[in-house]
């Protein structure tokens, strides 16, 4: 199949980003950038991610003048970083996207250890992503192990919505923390897309 044209670029993603991929290349107008997904639950698995990106990258990216990766590291302990450069692909920089929200730079400054963090998205699929998974919905009694440690939930917000902050002071209320929000916009993500 020929390139789908010149300066094409495809975008593999981590689906939890996806809603603010698309907020930035509509804001931006990025039309060049094409956006494929992958199942945001990979995080549960982070050693499943570099496998799903190296599928979706060999599946369509000869179609594309070039392939960016919006994951961090997100758990694989450098793993996609190395199949991204075997690849020939670049990624975004950083730990996680709590980091690249915020900045990579002042993420890293504030070393916070006592906070918990969620994005919009987490906000809203706090049940689904956190809750259930770690089995507080069947064993409550596990709260304070798993959280036990923090202080505050730190809600970094990529787009006001009062829904979405209802959603993550909610959270804050079950898990037992102070409740902080932090308003990154898309932080080093635009950065990146904007220089694709």
């Amino acid at each position: 199949m020929p390139p789908e044209g010149n300066g094409r670029v495809l975008v593999v993603a981590c689906g939890a980003l996806a809603r603010e991929i698309l907020a930035v290349t509509r804001q931006r107008g990025l039309n060049h950038l094409d956006v494929t997904c992958l199942p945001a639950i990979l995080h549960n698995r982070p050693e499943k991610i570099p496998d799903a990106v190296e599928a979706a990258v060999t599946e369509r990216g000869g179609d594309y003048a070039s392939v960016f990766v919006a994951y961090a590291d997100c758990g694989t302990g450098g793993a996609l970083a190395a199949t991204c450069t075997r690849l020939g692909v670049s990624m975004i920089e950083g730990p996680h996207c709590y980091s690249f929200f915020e900045g990579n730079a002042a993420f890293a400054a504030h070393g916070e250890g006592t906070a918990f963090y969620l994005t919009d998205f987490l906000a809203r699929q706090f049940d689904a992503f956190v809750w259930r998974p770690l089995g507080l919905d069947r064993h409550p009694e596990l709260l304070p192990m798993y959280f036990g440690n923090y202080e505050t939930l730190v809600h970094q917000v990529q787009a006001e919505d009062p829904d979405t902050e209802a959603r993550a002071r909610r959270a804050a209320a079950r898990l037992g923390l102070r409740y902080e929000k932090l308003f990154t916009g898309y932080g080093d993500l635009e950065t990146a897309l904007a220089a694709l």
